[in-house]
């Protein structure tokens, strides 16, 4: 009983939570829709570039991203982006009160799982038009656009891809025995490979690691094979749980043995998310789901192979996540602010930025360019970004059933790993329950 009466609690807690962010956000633009003080289509498909100062928020996790996207704009443009990152735990909270009191900046980015909450709330200016009018606009990521879709009209466009894809350490595949050129192509040959690794009975040195308290990291990480195996895990819309899936169950296995036989990092089991892929970058970990903009960063310390997440039986899959950005209802710079979105399309930005720095762009058009022929680990991601079993899911109450501290989905994963497995059934009819309407 006790166990039930928590969880409840939980639940309660994480929909009021969720609420205070929607009902500000509606109180805030009258409940119905996002709008701006200024018209969005002036100055045309570009909009218009006449030195005026904007206000841009995102989070922390895309930091390095921002910042060159920024900068580039900056330099090329009349307009002048003031950028703003708020650590990643702060950026929900910081956003609800915002739109609340009427003081969201002009822009703002938003984890692509949080879009569809809020694009619901009216918290984005509708730019249906204005991103038909682009020339390209058929080749744009459709999860992104999707997300960010209500009532048929568009509110979001990509601003980061982040791809979940498999890194390994050749080094220590070298070492264990294993080909440095290839990695797991099904989830029995991900555990092999963690299990050589584990094998080197090295100082440190583990088979894998993950974010075992960390709900984002594993939607991201976990979600891919249960895609590229057939199944859904957000089946009905979104509405409810296929978390208990024949995919699933052996993908829960998989990393249940994985712990119980030591080829896990023991720091997993508390990693809320904050450090998930540090052992990794210090060359201590020999495979993992990872998230792809962070490979510039991890080729620095380590010699890395990039795959797709394989299903049970083979294919590939990506959650193509990463954040959305759209005009805030707020804004009286629309028009200003489409001009940042507009070059944020363009092959300038998408090729002569992102590409440039090991990051996905979000045009299919541009996913085969001159940075991905230097590099072919770039065109593995690219291509499958743009795989049929790659998806970004779209779920309102994606919040509290998922990223939540403590969420029935963290609940989920930790009973199922570091449990006895046998509270599967109990445990998806929770998250079911978080995500109804």
């Amino acid at each position: 009983m006790t166990r039930t009466r928590t969880r409840g609690r939980h639940r309660r807690l994480v929909a009021v939570a969720a609420a205070v962010v929607t009902t500000a956000a509606l109180t805030a633009c009258g409940g119905s829709g996002g709008g701006s003080s200024t018209d969005v289509a002036a100055g045309g498909a570009e909009g218009v570039d006449d030195g005026t100062t904007l206000t841009l928020w995102t989070r922390a996790p895309l930091e390095f991203q921002a910042n060159m996207l920024v900068e580039a704009y900056n330099r090329t443009h009349e307009n002048e982006v003031q950028l703003t990152i708020t650590p990643n735990d702060d950026y929900v909270s910081r956003v609800g009160a915002a739109a609340g009191s009427g003081d969201l900046p002009d822009l703002f980015a938003a984890d692509i799982v949080y879009v569809p909450n809020w694009t619901e709330a009216g918290l984005f200016a509708d730019i249906s038009e204005q991103v038909e009018r682009l020339p390209h606009a058929d080749e744009i990521n459709r999860g992104h656009l999707d997300a960010g879709t209500r009532a048929d009209r568009r509110h979001v466009l990509p601003f980061v891809l982040d791809l979940s894809v498999m890194f390994w350490n050749k080094a220590l595949y070298r070492e264990a025995g294993l080909d440095p050129e290839k990695g797991p192509s099904t989830l029995a040959e991900f555990a092999e490979h963690a299990k050589a690794v584990q094998g080197l009975d090295q100082e440190g040195v583990h088979g894998t690691s993950f974010g075992g308290n960390c709900g984002g990291c594993n939607v991201f990480t976990w979600f891919p094979t249960m895609w590229a195996s057939g199944d859904d895990p957000l089946p009905a819309g979104g509405a409810e749980s296929g978390l208990d899936s024949p995919s699933a169950k052996q993908l829960y296995g998989t990393w249940r043995d994985l712990w119980t036989s030591g080829a896990v990092d023991p720091a997993s089991r508390d990693e809320t998310g904050a450090s998930w892929v540090a052992a990794f970058q210090r060359g201590k970990i020999g495979v993992m789901p990872y998230p792809a903009t962070l490979l510039a960063t991890a080729d620095k310390t380590v010699d890395v192979g990039v795959a797709p997440i394989p299903g049970v039986d083979g294919g590939g899959s990506t959650f193509v996540g990463g954040d959305g950005i759209g005009i805030s209802k707020d804004s009286e710079k629309a028009a200003q602010a489409w001009n940042f979105l507009a070059w944020l399309m363009s092959e300038e930005a998408q090729v002569g930025v992102l590409a440039a720095n090991n990051s996905s762009v979000a045009r299919a058009d541009l996913a085969d360019n001159e940075h991905v022929r230097d590099d072919p680990r770039l065109r593995v991601i690219n291509e499958v970004a743009a795989a049929p079993d790659s998806r970004t899911p779209v779920a309102v109450n994606f919040q509290q059933a998922f990223n939540a501290a403590g969420s029935p989905w963290v609940t989920l994963l930790r009973n199922q790993v570091f449990g006895g497995g046998d509270s599967l059934a109990e445990d998806n009819a929770a998250v079911s329950e978080a995500l109804s309407p």
